[in-house]
C-alpha cells in the first residue's frame, strides 16, 4: 500500500500546506480520506484526478477537513466523459451534508448543463453512512470503521485500511480512545493529527487554548502508538504550523510517550509505503 499526504495543514492558513486529505493507493484502488482545502490540486500533483478515485471517505465533518467536497464533486463531474457518480463513506450526518452541498452547488450544474451537450446528466454521489465496522471492501482491499473522540465533533470515526496483510490507520482528529485502540491493533502505520501543548499555550486567544481538549499531544500519540504496537507513527495537521528546523522538537515529545519506532513528520505529498 502506498500513503501520501496530500494535506498536512490544520484550519490555519499556511503557504506550503493543503487541508487535511490523504491518498491511499491498495491494489487497483485509490481511495481519498478528508478532503480539506486545496485537496484537487494536491491529487493533481500526486498524479491523480478526482474522476480516478475508487470511493472517499470522511473522519468528520468539521470545516477543515470538508471544505473541498464541492470542488471534488464538481471536477469529478465536469470532467467525467460518462456518468461517474462519487462513492462516500463517512460518520451519520454525511448524507445530509451532501445533499446541503449538492444544493449549494445547484446554480453551478445548471449553467453547464445549459452549456455543454454533452453533459446530461447531473452529479451523482452516493453516500453510506458508518460509526463501528467494516466501511468497505473490494478486490482484497477492507477498511474498518470504529469511533473516536472529538466532542464535542460528533460522531466521528477512524479507519483502518488493509490489504495483503498491511494495514494502514488515519485517525483523523481524536485524543486516545477505545476506539482508536482497536483500529490500531499491530498496525503497520499510524497517521495522527498532532498539536504542541505548550506552544499552544503561549498563544493569547482562549479560542486556541479550547483546542487542547480534542486534539491529540505528541506525546499522547506516541503513548497510543506504543500500547498498540504500531510499526511507524505519522505526524499530520501539526498545530501550531511548525517552524522550519522544529521538526526533531515534536518527534522529542513523541519519544516522551514511550514510542520507540519509526516516526515521519509529514509535509504536503509525503510518502509512506507498506
Amino acid at each position: 500500500m502506498k500513503l501520501t499526504l496530500l494535506g498536512t495543514g490544520s484550519p490555519i492558513p499556511s503557504p506550503d500546506r493543503a487541508g487535511s486529505a490523504n491518498l491511499i493507493e491498495a491494489g487497483p484502488h485509490r481511495l481519498l480520506v478528508d478532503c480539506g482545502r486545496g485537496v484537487v490540486m494536491r491529487l493533481a500533483a500526486a498524479g491523480a484526478l478526482p474522476g480516478m478515485l475508487s470511493h472517499v471517505f470522511l473522519t468528520h465533518l468539521h470545516s477543515d477537513h470538508v471544505t473541498d467536497f464541492n470542488d471534488l464533486i464538481t471536477t469529478r463531474w465536469a470532467m467525467s466523459p460518462v456518468d461517474n457518480p462519487l462513492t462516500v463513506t463517512g460518520p451519520p450526518g454525511t448524507q445530509r451534508f451532501t445533499d446541503r452541498t449538492l444544493a449549494m452547488l445547484e446554480d453551478d450544474i445548471g449553467y453547464r448543463i445549459a452549456h455543454h451537450d454533452d453533459l446530461n446528466w447531473q452529479p451523482g454521489v452516493n453516500v453510506d453512512e458508518v460509526h463501528d465496522g467494516v466501511a468497505w471492501e473490494r478486490d482484497g482491499v477492507r477498511v474498518v470503521a470504529a469511533p473516536t473522540d472529538h466532542r464535542p465533533v460528533d460522531p466521528t470515526v477512524g479507519y483502518r485500511f488493509e490489504h495483503e496483510g498491511r494495514s494502514i490507520v488515519l485517525a483523523g482528529d481524536t485524543i486516545p480512545c477505545e476506539g482508536l485502540d482497536r483500529l490500531l491493533a499491530n498496525a503497520d502505520v499510524y497517521v495522527q493529527t498532532v498539536i504542541r501543548p505548550d506552544l499552544v499555550a503561549m498563544v493569547p486567544s482562549a479560542r486556541f487554548q479550547d483546542i487542547h481538549d480534542y486534539h491529540s499531544s505528541c506525546e499522547q500519540a506516541g503513548a497510543t502508538a506504543s500500547k498498540a504496537g504500531v510499526g511507524t507513527l505519522v505526524l499530520t495537521h501539526q498545530v501550531p504550523t511548525p517552524m522550519p528546523g522544529t521538526e526533531q522538537e515534536w518527534i522529542d515529545q513523541v519519544r516522551a510517550g514511550g514510542f520507540t519506532g519509526e516516526v515521519v513528520f509529514a509535509h504536503d505529498l509525503t510518502v509512506v509505503e507498506v
